[in-house]
């Protein structure tokens, strides 16, 4: 098939137009391209080979990994046709999702903290050792936590918040719950945990004063919220200057029941959806990344969402 219909073929599909505009300026690995677009690597990977082939990408190895970007020396009308898709991509409903998400990659790829990580986690369980357990980590790494002010935000009967109250200056509790605030409370009492307050309130609108505390934090809360970007923008205002969020909840999934099982209003959320709300709440020094997947279906996938104000 003559190079031309090939790329005219390769430009007819909406898909392959969205993967194209990534590219545009910038280099991408398959795995980068399935984080920013949440689509299959195996749908991925075919439609590079259809644009590579077609002579409007290039790729290259680097150890284990394939990067694609523009074939920037394409023929002249091959040039012409990437810039007819690029265009035609602007049109897309995913565009403005996609922008956000390759921000966030690339700025991770300046963060190595991230991937250092993401080796140190691959290697805990590799080699069986007495005593080592994430249990242990967290007690030790709990040590370190300055002594903050903390709204636990949808905390639930508060396990956070009591470990939180262990070394924190006051943990503030907050729950729609009359019931679990109640058991919170006298729990916090038996244990002696007075720097643990219980309040009945909603994620939207938190009993707390404005610019009170020092850190913020929705641990699987932020998807039983009516709507999460008021959410977020209220918790921008119980922030000190330099006030930090965590938000810690479900990477965007399709497990229906959860609906009905967990009461979630939302089934999880997209990097992108989470990145435009803590940028518009004002906060800056956004990172968002995936900590967590479950091996066992519906193969739920954490996300941790950060942001300082």
């Amino acid at each position: 098939m003559p190079s031309i219909l090939k790329s005219l073929r390769a430009l007819s599909d909406a898909t392959r137009l969205r993967i194209l505009s990534l590219l545009e300026k910038e280099e991408l690995s398959v795995n980068e391209l399935q984080e920013i677009t949440r689509m299959a690597q195996s749908r991925i990977s075919t439609h590079l080979g259809l644009l590579q082939d077609s002579g409007l990408l290039q790729s290259r190895r680097e150890g284990k990994r394939t990067y694609y970007k523009r074939n920037e020396d394409a023929e002249e009308y091959a040039a012409d046709f990437l810039k007819l898709a690029f265009q035609g991509a602007r049109e897309l409903p995913e565009y403005a999702g996609d922008r956000i998400n390759l921000k966030r990659i690339l700025k991770r790829r300046q963060q190595r903290e991230q991937v250092y990580f993401n080796q140190v986690a691959g290697r805990f369980d590799r080699v069986y050792g007495p005593g080592r357990s994430w249990q242990g980590f967290g007690h030790l790494l709990l040590r370190i936590v300055p002594p903050l002010v903390v709204a636990d935000l949808g905390s639930g009967e508060g396990l956070l918040s009591e470990l939180l109250a262990r070394r924190c200056k006051k943990v503030i509790a907050v729950d729609n719950s009359e019931k679990i605030v109640a058991y919170g409370a006298a729990k916090a009492k038996k244990n002696g945990l007075k720097n643990l307050e219980f309040r009945l309130g909603d994620l939207q609108n938190p009993p707390i004063d404005p610019g009170s505390v020092d850190l913020v934090i929705l641990s699987q809360a932020l998807h039983h919220a009516e709507d999460p970007a008021v959410a977020v923008a209220s918790a921008y205002r119980l922030l000190r200057p330099q006030g930090q969020i965590l938000i810690l909840d479900l990477l965007k999934h399709s497990f229906e029941k959860a609906h009905g099982s967990y009461g979630d209003r939302w089934l999880g959320f997209v990097e992108s959806d989470l990145n435009r709300w803590l940028e518009d709440a004002g906060f800056r020094k956004i990172e968002i990344s995936v900590v967590a997947r479950e091996e066992d279906p519906p193969h739920f996938q954490t996300i941790l969402a950060s942001g300082e104000r």
